[in-house]
């Protein structure tokens, strides 16, 4: 039986939970999957797995196992990889993650125009808020703007992500318009549930600033937070690539352009620099190359 198949399936049985749901996944019977197992387990010589009617549980040999089965389906996917002729380009599957906004309002057709350009390859996009596990996830790729980078996560930073302040011109005339970011602390402040909820960071001319904000409306995405301010609800810290054409359209003014708020790096987050895909480095050079061609996410 083919110990490489073998590998594939105790690695999806894990990750998956169940027999039943690996099977699922590997378009495989439930049957077949219970013989591969049985059959890496004759190789191994040990039981990987715990068996009970309620849920599967790794044995102390599969806990040991399991990272370089890992490493042996990464080898395998990097020679299969390789050995494509130099035309064809790269090829295989990616799984993406990223915020809903950047996704949105950036990374979607730059993503076409990649798989336009390598027809062989295709990617899974994943859209959170939240900093998801890239292992528990199985995911390739995550693309997160921030300033604080998990320490185990290999990181290349693709740009700069700058924000800027507006509000509505209806919010305006009714409170008022700050004329330094110290006023700020007199207005409703629509803010973001992880990053700046309480603290707006600026540095001017010669200053930096760190200003305490609150408002009456907090959010974890970027669409409802200029939304809000659109109607009239108060004033918000936001991207300047999510913010700028509403500005350009009126709908919002910006306030305070002598004052630069904090910027935030774009950085791409994966697992490890060994054994690179060849699919995962295409689009990393890929995606800096456009957002280096792009003067809105460079460095000022």
């Amino acid at each position: 039986m083919d110990r490489l198949t073998a590998t594939r399936v105790f690695v999806e049985v894990v990750d998956r939970g169940s027999q039943t749901a690996a099977a699922e996944s590997l378009e495989l019977s439930r049957a077949m999957v219970s013989r591969y197992l049985a059959a890496l387990e004759g190789w191994v010589g040990a039981r990987l797995l715990h068996r009970t009617t309620r849920r599967l549980s790794l044995t102390q040999v599969g806990s040991e196992l399991l990272p370089h089965c890992r490493e042996m389906l990464l080898t395998a996917e990097v020679m299969r990889s390789t050995g494509l002729k130099a035309n064809d380009g790269p090829s295989g599957n990616l799984r993406i993650t990223s915020s809903q906004s950047f996704a949105q309002t950036w990374l979607s057709p730059v993503l076409v125009d990649y798989l336009a350009r390598y027809p062989n390859t295709s990617v899974d996009l994943l859209v959170s808020s939240q900093a998801l596990n890239l292992v528990e996830e199985r995911i390739d790729l995550a693309l997160r703007i921030t300033n604080q980078l998990e320490p185990n996560l290999v990181a290349r930073q693709l740009g700069t992500c700058h924000s800027l302040v507006c509000a509505a011109p209806a919010y305006l005339a009714r409170a008022g318009t700050p004329r330094h970011p110290n006023e700020l602390a007199a207005h409703n402040c629509l803010t973001y549930s992880y990053f700046g909820r309480s603290v707006w960071q600026f540095q001017g001319q010669e200053d930096r600033l760190d200003v305490a904000v609150a408002g009456n409306l907090s959010s974890n995405d970027t669409a409802v937070l200029l939304e809000a301010a659109m109607a009239g609800g108060g004033v918000c810290l936001q991207p300047l690539y999510a913010a700028s054409p509403l500005i350009d359209s009126g709908r919002l003014v910006r306030l305070l352009p002598d004052w630069r708020p904090q910027s935030l790096g774009i950085h791409a987050l994966y697992a490890s620099r060994r054994q690179m895909l060849p699919v995962l480095r295409t689009l990393l050079d890929f995606l800096a190359e456009r957002l280096a061609a792009e003067p809105l996410w460079q460095a000022r």
